[in-house]
C-alpha cells in the first residue's frame, strides 16, 4: 500500500461567506478571475497543481539549463523512450504549446480531424488551423447515468461516416484522447485505440494520442479490459501508445511536474518539420521554453507516473470522493473517471434551463457556499455544442486529505439543500474566440 509522508505545508484559509460573495461578484462570477488566495479548496485543474515527490525535487538541482543540446533533454529523451516507446521528442512550455507545435504543423485550411472528444484547447488550436474539430464521441458517453467500463472510446463508425460524408483527403489525422477529459474523465480501451490505429493505417493518416493521462487511462485497462487483469500499468501504457504514430502531451497531469509538456513522433520527416514550428513558437528544440530542471523533473515523474502503487492510490482518492458525494445523494457521472468527479448540474439545478448555465450556477454557488473552486464543462465552456452540464472537481495529484474531501462533500450538501434558490446567468462580456471564453468571461446573476 503506498502512502505519503509531508515534507513541505503551505497553510490555507476560508475567507468568511461575506468575503466570498464579495470576491466572486468582482471576478465576474467567473471563478478563473478569483485570486488563489481566496480559494480555500481549488479544484479548478489537475494541470500543474500536484506535488512533487522528493526524487523530482532532487532532480531540479540537477537541471541542465544549457541552451543547446542539455543533459536534462537527453534524460527525458530516455524516460520518453523507456516509459511511453517514442524515440523522437521535441518539448513545449505546456501542453497547448504542444498543441500548436504539433497541430499547426498537421492541419490546414477546410481539414476535418475527428476526435473521441475535443477538449478546449484542443479544439482552439484545431480551428486556429482553420480545420474543423469533429466529435465522434461512443453511444452514452454524454449520458451521466450511462453504464460502461470505455465510455470514453472512439466511435469508430462515426469516424467513417465522417470520411465517407467529408473525403478522405479532408482528414489529415485521427486524434483519441485518453482518458476522454470531456466525457467526465472516462478510460480508452487499448481494443479502441488498436481499431483507431487500424482506421488511421487505412487512411494513409497519423494517429495521434493525446496522452496527458495515460498512465491514468492504463489503470483502468487493468481493472476493466479483459486480458489485462495481470498487466502492470507500465506494460498496458507502452502498448497502448504503440499504436500511436505521434503523442501531444501536457506534462503537467501524468507528468506530475507544475509546468512543460512535449511532441513525440515516430516518422523522422514530421520529426523535422514539428522541430522547426517549435523553434518559432516555444524555443529550440532541446529545451521548447522549459527550464532544463523542469525537464529534468519531468523525466523522473513520467518514470513515478506509471508505478502501480501510485496511480491506485491517484483514482482510489477521486473514487473516495465520488463514492461520498453519490452517499450524500449528488447527481454525479457514473462511472467514475481518474483524475476528477462529475456532478450533473442540470439534475441538482433542475430549475434552471439551459440558456441560464446551471453548471457555470453550481461553479459559483460552490464557491460562494465553501470556497471550493471547481469548473463548469457545459454549455458555458463550450458553446454550440450538445455537452451535458458538467461541473469537473479535479483533484490534485499528491496534494488533498482526507479532511479536505470531508469538506468539498460538505459544501455540495450544503448547496442541495438550497439549490432552488440558485439563481441562473447570462455572459454579460465574452472574448472574440468563443471556444476559451470560460478563461475570461464575465457573467451576471438572473
Amino acid at each position: 500500500m503506498r502512502s505519503y509522508l509531508s515534507k513541505m505545508v503551505t497553510s490555507t484559509q476560508l475567507p468568511e461567506r461575506e468575503e466570498r460573495a464579495e470576491h466572486i461578484a468582482d471576478a465576474g462570477y467567473n471563478v478563473f478571475n478569483l485570486s488563489s488566495s481566496d480559494v480555500f479548496i481549488d479544484l479548478l485543474t489537475d494541470s500543474g497543481t500536484g506535488t512533487m515527490s522528493d526524487e523530482q525535487w532532487a532532480a531540479l538541482f540537477r537541471g541542465d539549463e544549457a541552451y543547446a543540446g542539455s543533459s536534462s533533454f537527453e534524460a527525458l529523451e530516455d524516460a520518453v523512450k523507456s516509459v511511453m516507446g517514442f524515440e523522437h521528442v521535441v518539448p513545449a512550455h505546456q501542453g497547448r504549446g504542444a498543441e500548436n507545435v504539433l497541430y499547426g504543423t498537421l492541419f490546414e485550411s477546410d481539414d476535418v480531424v475527428p476526435n473521441n472528444t475535443h477538449f478546449d484547447t484542443t479544439r482552439a488550436h484545431v480551428a486556429n488551423a482553420g480545420a474543423e474539430p469533429v466529435d465522434c464521441p461512443v453511444d452514452g458517453a454524454m449520458d451521466p447515468d450511462a453504464s460502461g467500463d470505455f465510455k470514453g472510446n472512439l466511435d469508430i463508425d462515426a469516424v467513417r461516416s465522417l470520411v465517407e460524408d467529408r473525403g478522405a483527403a479532408s482528414v489529415p489525422a485521427i486524434i483519441l484522447t485518453i482518458t476522454n477529459n470531456s466525457a467526465a474523465g472516462q478510460p480508452v480501451s487499448v481494443e479502441n485505440t488498436r481499431k483507431a490505429s487500424d482506421l488511421a493505417d487505412e487512411l494513409d493518416v497519423p494517429l495521434v494520442i493525446d496522452a496527458c493521462r495515460f498512465a491514468e487511462n492504463a489503470y483502468f485497462v487493468t481493472q476493466r479490459e479483459p486480458g489485462y487483469e495481470d498487466a502492470t500499468v507500465a506494460e498496458v501504457a507502452r502498448e497502448q501508445l504503440s499504436y500511436a504514430d505521434a503523442l501531444v502531451m501536457s506534462a503537467k497531469k501524468d507528468g506530475i511536474t507544475n509546468i512543460g509538456g512535449f511532441v513525440a513522433v515516430r516518422d523522422p520527416e514530421l520529426f523535422e518539420r514539428v522541430k522547426q514550428r517549435a523553434i518559432l513558437y516555444e524555443g529550440f528544440s532541446t529545451y521548447g521554453g522549459m527550464a532544463g530542471r523542469d525537464i529534468e523533473a519531468l523525466a523522473v515523474g513520467l518514470q513515478e507516473a506509471v508505478e502501480d502503487e501510485y496511480v491506485a492510490q491517484r483514482i482510489g482518492q477521486t473514487q473516495e470522493l465520488g463514492e461520498q458525494l453519490a452517499a450524500a445523494g449528488a447527481p454525479i457521472y457514473q462511472p467514475l473517471g481518474g483524475h476528477a468527479v462529475y456532478l450533473d448540474a442540470e439534475a441538482l439545478l433542475s430549475h434552471l434551463p439551459l440558456a441560464k448555465y446551471p453548471g457555470q450556477a453550481l461553479v459559483v454557488e460552490l464557491y460562494r457556499e465553501g470556497g471550493v473552486r471547481g469548473v463548469e464543462l457545459g454549455s458555458f465552456a463550450f458553446p454550440d455544442t450538445d455537452r451535458p452540464e458538467l461541473v469537473r472537481l479535479a483533484l490534485p495529484r499528491r496534494t488533498y486529505h482526507r479532511e479536505h474531501l470531508d469538506h468539498i462533500v460538505e459544501t455540495v450538501t450544503a448547496v442541495m439543500e438550497h439549490a432552488e434558490s440558485v439563481p441562473g446567468y447570462e455572459v454579460v462580456w465574452e472574448p472574440p474566440r468563443k471556444e476559451l471564453r470560460h478563461f475570461s468571461a464575465e457573467l451576471e446573476p438572473v
